[in-house]
């Protein structure tokens, strides 16, 4: 289970770093506020899944 939530936390740093990329980039806002909302998502499973709440 920690490769799957390893995988996810990795995941949700890399959507991070494009959040930042394309928030210096100027890119359209809706584009950053899905990434960042995909990052979170990404970040928070992979927390729950190494904290065993999620399963």
């Amino acid at each position: 289970m920690t490769g799957l939530s390893t995988l996810l936390i990795v995941v949700g740093l890399f959507l991070a770093g494009g959040v930042y990329s394309f928030s210096k980039q100027k890119m359209p806002r809706s584009v950053i506020v899905l990434l960042a909302i995909a990052s979170a998502m990404c970040l928070v499973a992979g927390v729950l899944r190494i904290q065993g709440i999620w399963e």
